[in-house]
C-alpha cells in the first residue's frame, strides 16, 4: 500500500473499485481514502485524476448510468412489443440495483449536478432517453410519457431496494423473483396507463 500502481490505467481502476464499494457500504460508506487504501494507491493519488471527491463519485455515477442503459438495451431487444420491451426495461433496472446496490440514488447523488460532470450528464441523458421513447411508444401525449416514466423509475428501484433492505429476502424471494415481480408490475402499470389514455378520447 502507498507504492506506484502496477496494473494499467489507475484512473479505471479507481472507478471499478468505487463501484465496489457503493455495492458493498451504499453511498454513505464511500469515500476517496477507502477507494484509496482498495486499490492499493496512496492516499494522494486518486487525486491526481479526480480533484475531489465529487469528481471520483460523478465517473463512478457515469458508468453505473452507462452500464444501465446497456442493460435495458438487452432487454427491450428481446421484444417486439412496445409494452412488454418497457416493462422488460423496468425489470432490467430492477436487477442492476440488486446487484450493483446503484440506480437513480447514484446518478443523482447529492454534489453531482454542476455543469463540471459533462460524462454523467451525457450518460444519464443518453439512459433517460432510452426509457422516454419507450414511454412514448405507449402514450399518447408526452407529458403522459413522462409522468410514466416517472412511476416505473420509481417503481423499478424500489423494487430493488426491497429486496436490498431485506423486505424481500425474509419473503424468501431470490432475485430473479424479484425482478419478475418488477416487470408484472411495470406491465400492469403500463396497461393502465393505456387503458387510462383510451378512456379519455
Amino acid at each position: 500500500m502507498g507504492g506506484k500502481y502496477h496494473h494499467g490505467d489507475l484512473r479505471a481502476e479507481l472507478v471499478r473499485v468505487s463501484l465496489d464499494l457503493i455495492a458493498e457500504r451504499g453511498l454513505t460508506g464511500f469515500s476517496v481514502a477507502e477507494v484509496a487504501r482498495r486499490a492499493k494507491v496512496s492516499p494522494g493519488a486518486p487525486y491526481r485524476h479526480f480533484p475531489e471527491r465529487e469528481s471520483l463519485l460523478a465517473a463512478a455515477a457515469a458508468t453505473v448510468a452507462c452500464q444501465l442503459a446497456e442493460r435495458v438495451q438487452s432487454a427491450v431487444e428481446a421484444h417486439d412489443d412496445p409494452a412488454d420491451a418497457l416493462a422488460a426495461a423496468a425489470g432490467a433496472y430492477t436487477g442492476y440495483v440488486i446487484e450493483r446496490r446503484a440506480g437513480m440514488n447514484v446518478i443523482y447523488a447529492e454534489g453531482l449536478q454542476g455543469p463540471k460532470h459533462t460524462e454523467l450528464h451525457e450518460q444519464t441523458r443518453r439512459l433517460s432517453d432510452q426509457f422516454l421513447m419507450l414511454c412514448l411508444a405507449v402514450s399518447a401525449a408526452p407529458q403522459d410519457a413522462l409522468e410514466l416514466m416517472e412511476q416505473l423509475f420509481t417503481q423499478a428501484h424500489g423494487y430493488g431496494m426491497f429486496w436490498l433492505d431485506g423486505v424481500f429476502t425474509r419473503h424468501g424471494y431470490s432475485p430473479a423473483q424479484v425482478v419478475q415481480k418488477s416487470t408484472a408490475a411495470a406491465r400492469a402499470v403500463i396497461d393502465g396507463h393505456r387503458h387510462a389514455a383510451s378512456a379519455e378520447e
